[in-house]
């Protein structure tokens, strides 16, 4: 496999050096924040795949299952939880959801929230449309490209994962994409799964405790990272992703606990339902929808009824089955619609909330996974997504992760964005001017006018990897293969960056724990 990567520089012709020259100085020139043409948090919305009356006709089916069907497998703590504030336990051992109960509950939860990165750069706020993309899942294993294989992840690989993710502008969080399968003990495991996370990057991040007795031992470490209780509870840098239910219709006892325990040392929590439709959530797409609903409509019950107001995400995550097989399709557009529905609702409920996209079937970067990634990933942004989890370096429908792919994600999360901005409708962008100005008397093109120099930056988006050159130019260029560039930006990446800790206080948290990477 060549090795010669081709610099963005040598994708137009050498005639127009002077032009492009002058192009490129213009666009190295680092622009404000509110004049970028993407940016984390724009607002979507545009795709709405559900119209009014089938949001509603979904939100009274999920009141109907919730006050007729009910949810099983509460732990006692929860039971004592729920129906103090007015669930009914049934005899056959089912939670059941009065109206009433529902809707004073929503009334009370947390909206407009913060999802706080330690730099405050990284700050996520979760409110109306606002779109982020970031990275999640619990893979197995890493998908190594330059040995075409699939091998166990790591801590290393964790923690390389996230140092590439806070070079990424297009990926907006790190939630733990990873399992850390050389740590062999569970609670030496999460604890290195928290480190790696936050050595690697400074904006929000995501983990998952495996058992209720570690998260004490988890927010020790939390505790010294920020500096103490006081500072990590004034802005909580970590949410835990709860699996609280085992679809259809159970709760999961242990992580119920583990989501009490974050409730009450401050972290945000996702309440995530994530049934397989077709398998453990109904076939039709609609019926699917209801079904996570209500699920995470009992979870804003339970945090609400022991916290008012914690800030939770309504992780509604519902999958698709291909039917032929019974396997997981997390790349059709199936799960397109699904994801798109589920964030209709969210704002139905003016909720924060976060789903899936941006997972890829195909076991390797490639077209396949191109395509699946991309459909994903721009309606979920269409749909006004708060959170996008799952949407760079997931493949093999979640079973692999690969870092080649985060940083090729990069940039299809680059394309998506911009979609999710729109068209820019104003007085000055529909202003004939600038076609008199060239169509009368004028050099009859619009290359080089003031109106398009002063566009490049804050109107288009340029692939950093992605290949815009002519057959001849590529051909010139010895044929450069865009996955030996992705290797190439990684090994870039991973060369120049350290860990986001300080050396003092990365060497007393090792002293403190054994923790399985290197910084």
């Amino acid at each position: 496999m060549s090795k010669k990567v081709v610099s963005l520089q040598d994708n137009r012709p050498a005639r127009r050096a002077g032009g492009r020259a002058a192009r490129q100085a213009l666009r190295a020139a680092p622009l404000a924040e509110n004049l970028r043409p993407i940016r984390p948090g724009m607002a979507g919305g545009r795709f709405q795949p559900l119209t009014q009356e089938g949001m509603e006709r979904i939100h009274q089916a999920a009141l109907q299952a919730l006050e007729e069907i009910g949810l099983s497998q509460a732990p006692d703590s929860g039971v004592d939880i729920m129906t103090e504030a007015g669930a009914m336990l049934g005899e056959d051992g089912r939670l059941r959801f009065p109206r009433a109960l529902v809707e004073d509950k929503l009334a009370v939860a947390a909206r407009n929230i913060t999802l706080h990165g330690r730099d405050p750069k990284h700050d996520l706020h979760l409110t109306g449309t606002n779109v982020h993309f970031g990275t999640a899942g619990a893979a197995v294993h890493i998908v190594d490209v330059e040995r075409n294989e699939y091998r166990e992840s790591t801590a290393q690989d964790l923690f390389d994962a996230a140092r590439i993710t806070q070079d990424l502008e297009n990926v907006h969080f790190f939630q733990r994409a990873m399992v850390c399968r050389d740590v062999a003990d569970n609670l030496e495991m999460d604890l290195n799964t928290v480190y790696a996370c936050c050595a690697g990057t400074a904006k929000h991040v995501g983990v998952s405790f495996s058992e209720p007795d570690h998260v004490a031992p988890c927010f020790e470490m939390i505790h010294t990272i920020a500096g103490g209780e006081e500072a990590w509870r004034a802005r909580p840098f970590i949410s835990n992703s709860n699996c609280f239910v085992v679809p259809p219709m159970k709760f999961a006892p242990e992580s119920c606990i583990a989501m009490e325990h974050c409730v009450r040392g401050g972290m945000p929590v996702l309440l995530l339902s994530a049934g397989q439709a077709g398998a453990t959530a109904p076939a039709p797409i609609a019926l699917a929808i209801v079904q996570a609903v209500a699920e995470c409509l009992a979870g804003v019950v339970y945090v609400n009824a022991m916290a008012p107001g914690h800030p939770a995400v309504f992780g509604t995550w519902p999958f698709v089955s291909d039917l032929r097989t019974g396997a997981m399709s997390g790349g059709s557009a199936e799960q397109a619609l699904l994801t798109a529905g589920c964030a209709q609702m969210h704002r139905f409920y003016d909720l924060p909330g976060g789903a899936a996209a941006g997972i890829s079937d195909a076991k390797l970067p490639d077209m396949q996974a191109g395509w699946e990634q991309g459909i994903t990933n721009t309606l979920a942004g269409l749909a006004g997504l708060n959170m996008v989890y799952e949407a760079a370096g997931m493949h093999a429908s979640l079973l692999g992760f690969c870092l080649e792919s985060l940083v090729l994600g990069d940039d299809i999360l680059g394309q998506a964005l911009r979609c999710v901005r729109g068209i820019d409708v104003t007085e000055d962008s529909t202003s004939i001017e600038a076609m008199k100005s060239v169509c009368l008397g004028g050099p009859g093109h619009y290359l080089g006018s003031d109106q398009t120099i002063s566009l490049m930056q804050t109107e288009y988006v340029y692939p950093k990897l992605g290949n815009r050159m002519s057959p001849k130019e590529w051909i010139e260029a010895s044929k450069p293969q865009i996955l030996e560039r992705a290797i190439e930006r990684k090994n870039e990446i991973l060369s120049g960056a350290g860990s986001q800790i300080e050396p003092e206080l990365d060497a007393e948290i090792r002293r403190r724990w054994n923790i399985y990477f290197k910084a």
